[in-house]
């Protein structure tokens, strides 16, 4: 069942199949009720998102949201965090020739949230990656980067990251520090022409003056440091400590409910969701880190074509739209996403995209690559229907005959993996952002 006021066709712009797709109005008011932040009617919320969106689809909406400053944070040890790994995690590894330092996670949070990084000084690491969204976007099917362009992928959550060996869901890059740098000079996310270019104006940035030496001494600003900086301040998102956790790896028999126990005997059994959602004997990241082929490019890129959506002009003002029409003033594009095929041109390769972890699955919405599935009960329906069959269709994929109980205690399974989250998203809450009206003076307060 889809959660009332959650539209299957998103209102918004599209490109063609390659859409950049806002979710239904309703859907945030569904996302952060997962997260479990609490959204006061008025006045400032310690922990909740500065922009509630519940209710949109109403004629009677009232907003209430709240200014950035308003919103509170707590700084959190974020090495503690790493030095005493959340049960259900193993030892977190890191790269002999970039350990982990107070100073360089101090640095990496700063130049994650700053979005003086980006070309015109609008777009930061945090734009897409949204602590109090599961440092995902759940306000969108696929990212948008620089002046609304379309990345054309959704933005896969950083919790637990450092554990990860394959990154983007092509699996393009394998470290931290290889990735760090694509966002920032790819024309569809921040924009910038070049490194030489950030690095030129990091420079002029007065805010950074010794930051740089404190955490890498004689090395100073380069390329690498900044890599190093950023790659550092993601290793330390680790969230575990699930009631999952608890309960199999702690032994606590009350941990999880009883439908999550089932759920749990699905995954690992009838479901063969362990299979590629790997659960270890003294710990579980739940990936196998291998790509699979299990439709949804195929289908995004076979498909109909697209029939008229809703587009929202207002709250509770929606008009259908047809595709033609909105084609006609969207950027060309095609929605044939060849997945790992862009990578190795292997043509066995083609929409085949990295099994990504469900751990904090809950607060990660929306699902797969391209954002197609809105909420974890699709998923649950997408896989018991055995995925899109298609000629490269993984063997594993098949019909799974799960009754309508099954498929709750699923549910109920994957809403038992959400860890200890919330001193990551406090924390970020405090990280200054850059001062968005200047391009080199940051004067914004923390």
């Amino acid at each position: 069942m889809r959660p009332r006021g959650l539209s299957r066709l998103a209102p918004g712009c599209t490109r063609g199949h390659g859409v950049v797709r806002l979710l239904a109005p309703g859907f945030l008011a569904v996302a952060f009720s997962a997260l479990g932040f609490a959204v006061g009617a008025a006045g400032p919320v310690t922990d909740g998102p500065g922009d509630y969106k519940g209710s949109y689809d109403s004629p009677d909406y009232v907003t209430r949201s709240f200014s950035l400053e308003s919103r509170i944070g707590k700084k959190a040890d974020l090495l503690a965090i790493v030095r005493d790994t959340p049960l259900g995690l193993p030892p977190l590894p890191v790269p002999e020739n970039n350990p982990l330092t107070r100073e360089k996670v101090e640095l990496g949070r700063k130049l994650f949230f700053d979005r003086r990084l980006s070309l015109n000084g609008t777009q930061s690491c945090a734009m897409c990656h949204i602590p109090e969204q599961g440092f995902t976007n759940n306000e969108l099917a696929t990212a948008v980067g620089l002046e609304g362009r379309d990345v054309g992928r959704n933005s896969p959550t950083l919790y637990n990251v450092g554990y990860k060996t394959r990154l983007f869901h092509d699996a393009r890059e394998s470290t931290l520090e290889q990735q760090a740098w694509q966002p920032m000079i790819n024309p569809l996310e921040m924009a910038n022409p070049s490194i030489g270019w950030v690095m030129a104006k990091l420079r002029e940035f007065e805010d950074y003056d010794g930051l740089f030496e404190s955490a890498f001494g004689e090395r100073g600003m380069d390329m690498n440091t900044v890599a190093e900086a950023l790659a550092s301040y993601q290793r330390t998102l680790l969230a575990a400590d699930s009631p999952f956790d608890r309960w199999y790896y702690g032994q606590d028999a009350e941990a999880m409910s009883e439908s999550a126990q089932r759920g749990f005997e699905l995954f690992s059994g009838k479901a063969g969701c362990s299979g590629c959602h790997t659960i270890g004997e003294d710990h579980a990241l739940f990936t196998d880190e291998q790509l699979h082929n299990i439709g949804t490019g195929y289908e995004r890129a076979m498909a109909p074509a697209p029939t008229p959506r809703p587009v929202t002009l207002a709250p509770g003002v929606f008009v259908m739209v047809d595709p033609d029409v909105v084609a006609m003033v969207s950027a060309p594009g095609s929605g044939n996403d060849l997945g790992r095929y862009e990578v190795t041109g292997d043509v066995d390769d083609r929409w085949h995209y990295k099994t990504p972890s469900l751990r904090n699955v809950a607060l990660t919405a929306p699902y797969m690559h391209d954002g197609s599935l809105l909420t974890l009960e699709e998923v649950v329906a997408f896989y018991n229907r055995g995925g899109v069959p298609n000629p490269l269709l993984d063997p594993r994929i098949r019909p799974l005959g799960l009754s309508e109980q099954e498929e709750a205690d699923l549910l109920a399974f994957l809403e038992a993996l959400t860890g200890d989250y919330r001193p990551l998203v406090l924390d970020a809450f405090v990280a200054p952002i850059g001062d968005v009206g200047s391009r080199y003076d940051d004067s914004s307060p923390p």
